[in-house]
């Protein structure tokens, strides 16, 4: 695992932990429970171990999310939820 999520549930914002060598690029999609992309974020990564908030979520509907991870070749993904 490249990223960690601080936590599986989100509200306006997410949090994660970047565990990638500095100068690698991480792009990420997070899709709703159709499939549909709702927000898209790609960044450089400055210092292993660096800590991103991905803000201005708070528009998004109450629900089920995917968010997929890529970093190179390597990806994953992770299922969240936005609540009250």
């Amino acid at each position: 695992m490249f990223a960690k999520i601080k936590s599986s549930f989100f509200i306006d914002s997410l949090r994660l932990q970047i565990n990638t060598p500095k100068g690698n690029f991480l792009r990420g999609v997070l899709k709703d429970d159709t499939g549909i992309v709702c927000r898209t974020i790609e960044k450089n990564i400055l210092s292993e171990g660096e800590e991103m908030t991905w803000t201005g979520l708070n528009d998004l509907p109450y629900g089920r999310y995917t968010l997929e991870l890529s970093h190179g070749e390597d990806e994953m993904k992770l299922n969240l939820v936005k609540r009250v």
